[in-house]
């Protein structure tokens, strides 16, 4: 019979083997981020234009920041996000 358990390592070393942890790990954090600031527009019936106006940016900014796939946004951008929408940014080292 054979035994059930874990072959090999985690996904975590393989990715950092593959030198792909940093990139993969940044890309999930503003997935997380991006959905659910999303989820905070609906729960507050906000609609795009509403949080662009609240943050003192522009809709294509906004586009940007809500884009789950576009990396560059700035810790300063998502702190104005979260403000807008009556919620604070953490971020920690871990």
């Amino acid at each position: 019979m054979k035994k059930k358990g874990r072959i090999g390592g985690s996904f975590d070393a393989f990715l950092k083997e593959e030198g792909l942890y940093e990139e993969v790990t940044a890309r999930a954090i503003k997935r997380v981020i991006a959905r659910q600031l999303d989820a905070v527009m609906r729960e507050n019936h906000l609609t795009k234009t509403m949080l662009a106006k609240r943050m003192q940016t522009s809709r294509a900014q906004l586009d940007r920041l809500l884009d789950p796939d576009n990396e560059s946004v700035t810790l300063g951008t998502l702190a104005r996000a979260a403000h807008a929408v009556g919620r604070n940014l953490r971020m920690e080292l871990v």
